[in-house]
């Protein structure tokens, strides 16, 4: 997504993401003859969804990406499963965590605070973008965590694909209204790259990514299907050290380190009643998007 905001705004390159990918998969709801129409109160639980997770969720990422590695964004965003755990501890017939869960949860937090140093020290000495940038990531994955949760513990009796597609629009809408407030399609430079970015993003971020999903979820267990988030982070770093030049400094990497031994300790964890985890489920419902 960085290379995408280098040409296009934030708001303007979500909206066109979501408003493209959105009818394409209501589109082949429709010719696979799947149940695609929701009822009232399933619009509202997808315009929820879509919004918190799309509108606010993603967006937030590709805003904070103007200011941020992309390496950096990524693994901030592995906060999911620890907001995941702590929200299902205060949720109705939630559960507790066991100690090697808590263990996880304190060595993601102390990690946080070594990504987020660097930006931190330029924030005292006059530049806060970067710290604004990363607070404003864990607050957009606060959001898409709390979508999931939504998600997970609603019924909704439409298809995944269906739902996906409307949870899209609701998206591209959402973030429609906020380049129109903002006036952010200012700066936009429609070209190659431009569209070379969309398309990637429909095409990889969307439409292969959510076929994936539904496949691994057919015939992997769930707990497989969530080590993606060991993976992404690691590869976010590698592609924008290659192609965007992106370098971390030494303190960010112990963050780095930490915050993937934090998501294994709470992933791999169980709830005090040995039930499967809570984060395994909001992590694949992660792939919709």
């Amino acid at each position: 997504m960085r290379y995408g905001v280098e040409v296009l705004p934030p708001f303007v390159l979500a909206s066109a993401r979501y408003l493209i990918a959105g009818p394409i998969m209501l589109t082949l709801a429709a010719i696979f003859k799947l149940k695609m129409w929701p009822s009232r109160r399933e619009w509202g639980l997808l315009a929820i969804i879509g919004v918190l997770m799309l509108g606010c969720g993603n967006t937030a990422v590709i805003w904070a990406e103007q200011y941020i590695p992309s390496g950096l964004a990524a693994l901030l965003v592995t906060a999911i499963p620890l907001y995941a755990a702590l929200i299902e501890m205060v949720l109705p017939h939630g559960e507790g965590l066991s100690a090697r869960g808590w263990i996880g949860i304190w060595v993601g937090l102390t990690s946080m605070v070594f990504l987020l140093w660097p930006g931190l020290r330029t924030g005292l000495h006059g530049d806060s973008r970067q710290i604004v940038a990363g607070v404003v990531t864990l607050i957009g994955t606060l959001c898409w965590t709390v979508a999931s949760v939504i998600s997970r513990r609603s019924t909704i009796r439409i298809s995944g694909v269906a739902s996906a597609g409307w949870q899209m629009m609701f998206g591209g809408v959402f973030n429609l209204g906020l380049m129109a407030l903002s006036g952010g399609y200012h700066g936009a430079q429609w070209g190659m790259k431009a569209w070379g970015s969309i398309f990637y993003l429909v095409l990889f971020g969307s439409l292969i990514t959510y076929t994936a999903y539904i496949y691994l979820l057919d015939n992997v267990a769930v707990s497989k299907v969530a080590t993606y988030a060991y993976v992404n982070p690691v590869i976010a770093v590698i592609l924008g050290a290659i192609f965007l030049k992106e370098r971390f400094v030494a303190v960010e990497y112990v963050g780095m380190g930490g915050i993937l031994l934090a998501v294994f300790l709470v992933t791999s964890s169980k709830m005090k009643s040995g039930r499967p985890n809570v984060v395994d489920e909001d992590l694949a419902v992660r792939q919709q998007a």
